[in-house]
């Protein structure tokens, strides 16, 4: 039961964060808790050694500060830079490098189709609003939770937590 616990439970909340963001523009600091918190006690009762612990913790405080930089220069919100941290504490330092990737790389899919849906929806009310300047300015949000769930989901078959069980 242990072992099923540790390898689903974080693709299970990154889902979850992934699909309430993309639907709300939010993850709420409960499910970035639940994430982060969820991570001790899976790590201890898996046996993950204190060396390997204490580096999952480091990729995890670095994460936190690069997604504070960004959430300071408005590149992320808060509950992004949250998950990123939250996140970053299951994959450890060997793993960091391929979510980062990972997720990257959905991110800027995800900003291509969301760039492409918003410029034509701004299109279509340009042509029916007296107000088409102010509409042409209009920025488009995008829901970095959701690129976050997917590099976690791609990275995730490759971390400690796989080749533990397998």
């Amino acid at each position: 039961m242990v072992q099923y616990l540790s390898v689903s439970l974080f693709p299970a909340l990154m889902i979850i964060a992934g699909a309430g963001d993309a639907l709300t523009l939010r993850i709420p600091n409960w499910l970035n808790q639940a994430i982060f918190l969820a991570f001790f006690p899976l790590a201890w009762v898996t046996g993950m050694p204190l060396e390997v612990f204490a580096l999952h913790f480091l990729a995890c405080v670095i994460l936190f500060v690069i997604g504070f930089l960004l959430f300071s220069i408005n590149i992320f919100g808060g509950g992004d830079a949250k998950l990123l941290a939250a996140a970053g504490i299951w994959f450890g330092p060997s793993q960091v490098g391929p979510f980062l990737a990972l997720t990257v790389i959905a991110g800027g899919a995800l900003a291509l189709v969301v760039v492409i849906w918003s410029r034509i929806s701004m299109s279509l009310e340009i042509h029916r609003s007296p107000f088409s300047g102010e509409v042409a300015q209009l920025r488009p949000k995008i829901p970095y939770g959701y690129a976050f769930a997917i590099g976690a989901i791609l990275a995730f078959p490759n971390t400690w937590w796989m080749a533990s069980h397998g």
